[in-house]
């Protein structure tokens, strides 16, 4: 061999894989080690329910508002380039959080002003009395790790909440003191109690049943979707090709290279789609049995059944269309688009809102974030359109025609100029 080729042996693999794991530890880690730097657009809601009461002031009864007055406050002092604030009615939080729409809220009650009245008055004449509350909800369903965000958002903005109403209703007792028995103060538990005034109870909205991996099933079953069809296209690829003489198989020390079938690349194509959408039905069924005896929930497992065998034969189908172009660079070509590119842009595990702005980007077309989207809705929120299952079963379609096309192109193409898979022999050295 002659010296220039021993140097190509070495540098080819090792500049291929030197750039390929780089853009691997590039894409995936960017994505997760700061989220609250990129945070941008997290939807949360923002309902105040509160129809406020009449109140004795210093000089007689008066209309009062507190949850207008919190509402106020929290769209001031939560970061609106951060999250988004969404002020609405708690029919349609409800239904939003349905979907998966938003990954929490934040409830003000209609008696929230009434019971900060009477907390006030129980500090200067003596009775029981409940403190005032405010729901802090979270959405299991939209993702694990936006409860965590959510939680760390609405906490510090009722933290803040707390300490203004406390600041303002001891003032106001402190004033129906004096003006009783001047020189008198609020003191003791009273003193305590009307510091932190309002109760933030923390609840999830429509919780995950057991087995649902704490809101990661959805993620991990798309990722097995999104394997079988790139790993499934790469395996079928090669024993098809080594099946019909198109390349050697070795078992072992033994090495087999068939004649070749002398078959078009565009028929060739065509047998590996055929495979690939038998694949799809088969191996999705085998998903859905296997996760189903491991206790995890499929609510609507026919619907899953057919999503999954969709999904699977559309990134199987584009696969084989992309190597039955590119030839070998295809398989490489596969690994960017469907699994380093794919996985970080998913959404699955970290919400796109809480990630640098290009994996939003990429999103929009990534076949990753399309399957996840799709199976999110079947496990999670009953199979509903609106939750994304429409929108991730037209882009899978949109995949699908782009796969098919690409194909059919690119193989007609070789075929018409004569570009077929014989072998040739070598150039003498």
């Amino acid at each position: 061999m002659r010296t220039p080729e021993r140097w190509r042996l070495w540098l080819a693999p090792t500049a291929v894989v030197a750039v390929v794991m780089s853009l691997l530890a590039a894409l995936y880690m960017g994505g997760i080690l700061d989220p609250a730097k990129h945070l941008r657009g997290f939807p949360i809601a923002l309902v105040n329910q509160d129809v406020g009461d009449v109140i004795d002031g210093p000089d007689g009864p008066v209309y009062q508002n507190f949850g207008d007055e919190i509402a106020q406050g929290l769209v001031a002092n939560i970061p609106a380039d951060k999250v988004d604030l969404q002020q609405l009615s708690w029919a349609e939080t409800a239904s939003r959080l349905g979907k998966g729409e938003l990954f929490g809220a934040i409830v003000v009650p209609g008696d929230f002003t009434k019971r900060t009245s009477i907390l006030g008055q129980a500090s200067v004449v003596p009775g029981d009395v409940e403190r005032p509350i405010i729901t802090a909800y979270t959405n299991p369903r939209a993702g694990s790790f936006g409860i965590g965000i959510t939680e760390a958002i609405t906490g510090q903005a009722l933290a803040q909440v707390n300490t203004t109403m406390g600041e303002k209703l001891t003032a106001t007792v402190n004033e129906r003191l004096a003006s009783v028995a001047p020189g008198t103060t609020v003191s003791g538990a009273a003193a305590i109690t009307l510091a932190q005034p309002v109760d933030v109870l923390k609840v999830q909205h429509n919780p995950l049943p057991p087995g649902t991996g704490n809101g990661l099933s959805a993620f991990y079953f798309a990722l097995l979707l999104v394997l079988a069809g790139f790993t499934g296209a790469t395996i079928v690829s090669s024993i098809v090709d080594s099946a019909l003489g198109f390349a050697p198989t070795e078992y072992g020390p033994w090495y087999v290279h068939r004649e070749s079938a002398g078959i078009s690349r565009f028929r060739t194509l065509l047998v590996k789609w055929g495979v690939m959408a038998v694949l799809g039905m088969l191996v999705s069924a085998l998903y859905i049995a296997i996760t189903g005896m491991l206790g995890m929930p499929i609510p609507n497992a026919l619907a899953l059944w057919e999503f999954g065998a969709f999904a699977i034969t559309t990134i199987g189908v584009t696969a084989l269309s992309v190597m039955a172009a590119f030839g070998t660079v295809g398989l490489l070509v596969n690994l960017v688009v469907f699994v380093i590119m794919g996985l970080p842009s998913s959404g699955g595990a970290i919400p796109l809102e809480a990630t640098p702005r290009i994996y939003e980007i990429l999103a929009q077309f990534e076949p990753m974030h399309q399957v996840f989207v799709g199976a999110r809705a079947i496990l999670y929120f009953d199979g509903s359109a609106g939750a994304g299952l429409l929108h991730a079963v037209w882009m899978t379609g949109i995949g699908l025609l782009v796969g098919l096309l690409l194909g059919v192109v690119a193989t007609r193409f070789y075929d018409a100029r004569g570009l077929h898979r014989v072998r040739k022999d070598p150039s003498p050295v």
